[in-house]
């Protein structure tokens, strides 16, 4: 009963087990998951101190965890942590901007984040505008501003997958004293690696392929510039950003498995996308792995490997054909996100909002698919018999 004698039930209720919940006795695995909002702490000196965790957001031991294994993943020195991939891209954003400065970003971005950016962002002060999504480092230098705070890059782009050659953009943007992001998502944070390219803030929808399960919601931003973590640790303090314990304790499980689930899902998408490239219906299948892709050199140059996510144009047909299409997929599920065992499949077209240069819509309706864990010849049945609804 451990210093309950004499005291009322309610007392020994609420301090019954204290001791043992703190016992470090038994070792598992994963980490310890501890549910909690407030922190005991050993005095009162220690109240203030900020060099230990005070309050339970972002602070218990799985968080920790969670930090540390992105530090490893992200070759980062500094992680935050986001409750969604959408949270982190704005979080980002809003650490790095003040009133009065503008971001330029590349026209593939993912759609929520020009929404961010044309609507929440502008009400603050802060303008945007885009540059074609292949832009080169010259090109983008033309069009900086004094203005100019922080460069959005997303290569390849979720929707469009166009790249950016961004070691050079970063090392351009670093001269002239500007901040880079780049929403590293599609690599999965293993693939490839900004921050070794000089990139400032490093995104990642950890919703996606380190959640690997469709079942859970984080993100994280991840940089090694001491000034720039300093900002955004302060951002996501003062902002009171966090994520609960139990979906941190997942992500940190979802770690243990990326580099397995990665290298399948990758691939039996190259696989399918090879299969997609030789179809009659297809007029061409967007996936920097591929040797006739116009990223081709620049992800063969700088990625290690591939996920299981790519777009491909079909030839011309209507949109009733195209649902008709999709309707008729039994292994594809027809949904948003990605980065699950299973695979997805979406109409592409609504999602299409360009502003530097547009996206040839006459060539065709774009499908975006995502490869999961199944058998990819199972998947390319699947598709086989769907696409005879464009006949």
């Amino acid at each position: 009963m451990s210093g309950g004698e004499g005291k009322g039930a309610a007392t020994r209720l609420i301090r019954a087990g204290v001791e043992a919940g703190q016992s470090a006795a038994v070792r598992t695995v994963g980490p310890v998951l501890q549910r909690a909002s407030t922190v005991i702490l050993p005095s009162a000196e220690a109240l203030y101190d900020e060099r230990r965790a005070t309050y339970g957001m972002n602070s218990m031991a799985v968080h920790d965890a969670l930090r540390e294994g992105l530090c490893e993943l992200e070759h980062a020195s500094h992680v935050e942590l986001f409750s969604s991939g959408l949270s982190a891209v704005t979080g980002a954003i809003l650490s790095a901007v003040e009133a009065g400065d503008e971001v330029l970003a590349a026209d593939c971005v993912y759609g929520p984040t020009r929404r961010f950016c044309d609507g929440l962002l502008k009400r603050y002060g802060v303008a945007s505008r885009y540059v074609p999504a292949t832009a080169s480092a010259d090109e983008i230098e033309a069009l900086l501003t004094p203005k100019t705070r922080l460069i959005i890059l997303e290569s390849p782009g979720s929707v469009t997958f166009e790249m950016q050659d961004i070691p050079a953009i970063a090392a351009m943007a670093k001269r002239r004293g500007v901040l880079t992001l780049a929403d590293n998502t599609w690599a999965a944070g293993m693939l490839f690696r900004p921050l070794d390219h000089g990139v400032d803030l490093c995104v990642h929808a950890i919703t996606k392929y380190v959640g690997g399960h469709s079942d859970l919601f984080m993100g994280s931003v991840s940089t090694r510039t001491p000034a720039v973590a300093a900002r955004l640790k302060g951002f996501v303090r003062d902002l009171g950003a966090s994520v609960s314990a139990d979906e941190a304790f997942q992500a940190v499980r979802g770690l243990k498995t990326l580099a397995v689930r990665l290298e399948r899902h990758g691939a039996s998408g190259i696989k399918v996308a090879e299969w997609l490239a030789g179809r009659p219906e297809i007029a061409r299948v967007l996936h920097p792995a591929l040797p006739g892709d116009p990223g081709h050199a620049i992800w063969k140059r700088d990625f290690t490997g591939a996920c299981g996510l790519f777009g491909a144009v079909l030839k011309p047909v209507s949109e009733d054909k195209v649902h008709a299409m999709l309707n008729r997929l039994s292994l594809f599920g027809l949904g948003f996100s990605w980065g699950g065992y299973e695979s997805l499949a979406i109409h592409c077209d609504p999602q299409l909002k360009r502003t530097a240069t547009p996206w040839p819509l006459e060539d065709g309706p774009l499908i975006r698919l995502h490869v999961g864990l199944e058998d990819a010849d199972d998947l390319i049945a699947d598709l086989d018999q769907a696409l005879q609804a464009l006949a």
